[in-house]
């Protein structure tokens, strides 16, 4: 059901105990207003997530609208969005604050969570930033094989302008390994996906990592 179908299920559930006298109807109700809260929840977050990553500036709603989100969703039985919702409580540790150690545990919790519900694009979010985890402590490795198992279910899912931003972690790891040619090959194929989903955010970041790898 759409946010407004469960808004006006609730409703007809409210009428049907104050003038039905069905009490029990009230915790059918409960449940379809903690479904629309923790989606509106976790559409808030991201939406203010996305402005960190442009204005720099945290915002410390982020984080209670994740957590909030996670525990509603939790509460629900709904093992998918408390996944997506554990994954983004970990970018905002990660990102925002640049504190990978606290953000660890809820990448692999979400990445559990995830593979259990069989969401393959929350799975492949968890294993990035995972690789950026491994990149940050040297294990280039582990690193890769974590982008390279993110990138290829966004490729089964056709999410091509997040094949094109994983390509370019890809790319970073190739330049520090010294394998410089498959670097340029990465970019170059990142450039191609981003300019054929009109991403260009993913640009940008393509022309800062062929500046910052040496590349032509």
């Amino acid at each position: 059901m759409t946010a407004d179908e469960r808004i006006e299920r609730a409703e007809l559930l409210y009428e049907r105990a104050v003038f039905g006298g069905d009490s029990g109807a009230l915790a059918s109700a409960d449940r379809n207003l903690d479904e629309v809260e923790a989606d509106l929840a976790l559409a808030r977050g991201r939406v203010i997530h996305a402005r960190f990553l442009e204005e720099r500036a945290e915002d410390a709603r982020e984080l209670e609208f994740f957590e909030r989100a996670a525990e509603l969703y939790g509460r629900l039985g709904d093992g998918r969005g408390e996944g997506e919702a554990v994954f983004w409580v970990g970018a905002f540790h990660q990102v925002v604050r640049d504190d990978t150690e606290t953000a660890l545990p809820t990448f692999e919790r979400a990445l559990e969570l995830a593979t259990r519900a069989g969401d393959r694009l929350t799975m492949s979010y968890a294993l990035r930033h995972l690789g950026f985890a491994d990149h940050m402590a040297g294990r280039l490795d582990e690193a890769r094989a974590r982008f390279e198992e993110s990138t290829r279910l966004r490729r089964e899912l056709g999410f091509l302008p997040g094949v094109a931003a994983n390509l370019i972690g890809l790319a970073y790891l190739a330049g520090q390994q010294e394998r410089r040619d498959d670097a340029a090959a990465l970019l170059d194929e990142a450039t191609e996906l981003a300019e054929s989903t009109d991403s260009h955010g993913v640009l940008r970041w393509v022309t800062e990592a062929r500046k910052e790898i040496n590349l032509p």
